[in-house]
């Protein structure tokens, strides 16, 4: 039964098609650049939220950054109450150390960018950090080539470099970086590892563009002290142990640290990487109820496009309909046929939207330095929506076959 009315109903959408082109094609063109532009936009959305979470991820779920300024996503961030606090010191990370027991590693790091030589090579703009040993421990990174530096080695500061790939490439084209001196801003380093290459990212999170030395050879070309250098303690939680509870142990160790009075404000910021997520959220949805209005429009024009088709179908069959029904055919039999026939009409123009979207997708990942591509969840999305309009346009075109009066319905020619 279910099968003879898919065939019937597939038979009759082909005819439709073919009967008048140009109204079809015009009608099913709606349906198409609607999916098209729903689909599009929700797979563009995947691609920049799968990006998105990757940096955010990169950035640890369970790290928390000591800093000066808090992030605040909101259209009214009060910058005139953070202006005046100090940024993070270099004794506060011992004091830290010392005193906090929910963490598993405290690091600290500043950076800022800088010009790099070697020979007649050189770059300008890499980002320069200068960081406490247990940055690895926080920070996690591979390294393709040398090793990282050792405790003394960063205590006192030896004059060592971590060069990430695009900037080995940069000024090593031809050369193996290990055991060359580069100069940073002058100062002569030694490389001793080259960072495994990680992509751009749309966060600009990235160890590719950066050179990473101990902290107190970066004091010669960077100020501690300034916010220009972006200073940074790094917190990162022992296993089985929430932010929550690291952060309240923090703050109570930097209150006693800065001698602040136990009712006054805070002159320091304690951020995780939830606040970021919260702060895309809002924009993910914004893209995505862009992408249905914009969808939308095209297909209720083509819904009722499809509805005229039908109408016309209902028209020129009528004397068919009445044979039917005087042989014995149900009125739900007459009501499933028309609606299987719209449906499929729906559904032809949803398949060239996904098709249009996934050849768009494709092209695009050739372009943009980024993964998107047309996800299963997208395409059952696609054939769902196609399929809703498709029972919603019919609906009222079959109803109105399935109810004609059998003899009338012979009689009209």
């Amino acid at each position: 039964m279910l099968w003879v009315l898919f065939k019937e109903s597939l038979f009759f959408a082909w005819q439709s098609l073919n009967s008048n082109k140009l109204r079809s094609f015009l009608s099913l063109l709606g349906i198409t650049i609607g999916i098209f532009a729903i689909i599009l936009v929700f797979t563009i959305v995947d691609g920049l939220e799968s990006n998105i979470r990757g940096s955010i991820q990169s950035l640890g779920n369970n790290v928390v950054y000591i800093q000066k300024w808090p992030w605040d996503f909101g259209p009214d961030y009060p910058w005139w109450k953070y202006i005046n606090r100090p940024v993070p010191k270099y004794y506060e990370l011992d004091e830290l150390q010392k005193r906090c027991k929910s963490t598993e590693a405290i690091a600290y790091r500043m950076g800022k960018r800088r010009t790099l030589k070697y020979k007649s090579n050189s770059i300008q703009n890499a980002v320069v950090a200068g960081i406490s040993h247990d940055f690895y421990k926080i920070k996690n990174f591979d390294l393709t080539s040398g090793r990282y530096f050792t405790q003394n080695e960063t205590d006192a500061g030896y004059h060592l470099a971590l060069i990430g790939a695009s900037i080995a490439d940069g000024l090593f084209p031809n050369e193996d970086p290990i055991g060359k001196e580069i100069k940073i801003s002058g100062h002569k380093a030694v490389v001793i590892g080259v960072i495994k290459k990680e992509g751009e990212s749309l966060l600009g999170i990235s160890f590719d563009y950066q050179v990473i030395t101990p902290f107190n050879f970066a004091r010669y070309f960077l100020d501690p002290n300034s916010e220009n250098a972006d200073p940074i303690i790094y917190a990162k939680a022992r296993p089985n142990v929430s932010n929550a509870e690291m952060m309240g142990e923090l703050t109570g160790i930097m209150r006693a640290i800065r001698k602040l009075k136990p009712l006054g404000e805070p002159n320091f910021a304690l951020n995780e990487t939830s606040l970021i997520s919260k702060g895309f959220d809002g924009l993910f949805d914004i893209i995505g109820t862009a992408g249905w209005i914009i969808g939308g429009f095209s297909i209720l024009v083509g819904g009722f496009g499809i509805a005229n088709i039908m109408f016309v179908s209902v028209r020129e069959r009528t004397n068919l309909i009445g044979i039917q029904k005087s042989l014995g055919a149900k009125n739900f039999f007459i009501l499933v046929q028309f609606l299987g026939e719209s449906v499929m009409l729906s559904t032809i123009g949803g398949f060239f939207g996904l098709l249009i979207t996934y050849i768009i997708t494709a092209l695009g990942k050739d372009v943009i330095d980024m993964d998107i591509s047309l996800t299963s969840t997208n395409i059952i999305l696609g054939f769902t929506i196609s399929i809703l309009i498709g029972i919603i346009s019919g609906f009222i075109p079959a109803y109105s076959a399935s109810q004609l009066d059998p003899v009338e319905a012979i009689r009209s020619n």
